[in-house]
């Protein structure tokens, strides 16, 4: 590691493990969100070599441990068993600076080797999740809860609400943003939090009163 002085160090650093992502914020106030994919596809340290011969097949990685190495960066071990890689923040802050042109480059690498990530996962099945509905909901849907068949489009909590919006185009304005406040398997969301198949989702109105139909 090098024993350089960070120029930027990070003031907060949370996991997000049910959505599989790392928010972290900088000294600089400068913030990101990083996908668990995406810090072990370059986990090595030279990008040259990744873009070469990419990390396939972690698509659903996540990571388990945090682990600070001395007072300029971090070890994280990810659930596939890989531990060894050692993340400065400098390389943490580049990796956040640089993540649209990064992602680009591997997906455009993993294109040209034919490879299609996630391709196994759209022939699982069906992903039903359960949706439970309070307060002035439940009169105006008449029901407080169900069961339905989440589409492929839906994976996180903004594209669920997006969908329960064309889903219910009579009932759209009851889905407005900031009207509602979503919980996943009982824990408050974040507009990333993941949408798993078997989740389930309560929507809780943050008003008494329901948003006026225009």
């Amino acid at each position: 590691m090098n024993d350089k002085t960070p120029t930027r160090t990070p003031t907060a650093i949370n996991l997000h493990s049910k959505s599989r992502l790392l928010a972290i914020e900088f000294s600089d106030g400068a913030s990101f969100r990083l996908p668990c994919e995406y810090l072990r596809v370059f986990a090595k340290a030279k990008e040259v070599r990744t873009l070469e011969n990419p990390v396939t097949g972690k698509e659903s990685v996540n990571i388990t441990q945090i682990e600070p190495q001395g007072q300029y960066a971090v070890r994280f071990t990810f659930d596939d068993g890989h531990d060894t890689s050692i993340y400065s923040w400098d390389t943490l802050y580049e990796l956040g600076v640089n993540q649209e042109k990064n992602w680009h480059a591997y997906q455009s690498r993993l294109e040209q080797m034919g490879y299609k990530a996630g391709e196994q996962k759209e022939h699982e099945g069906t992903r039903k999740i359960k949706l439970l509905y309070f307060t002035y909901l439940v009169k105006l849907l008449q029901k407080d809860s169900e069961e339905v068949e989440i589409p492929a489009s839906v994976i996180d909590v903004t594209s669920l609400i997006e969908w329960l919006r064309r889903r219910n185009i009579d009932h759209a304005h009851l889905f407005q943003d900031g009207s509602l406040q979503v919980t996943v398997n009982k824990q408050f969301s974040e507009p990333f939090t993941r949408i798993d198949g078997g989740d389930e989702v309560a929507l809780i109105p943050t008003s008494p009163n329901a948003p006026v139909k225009k």
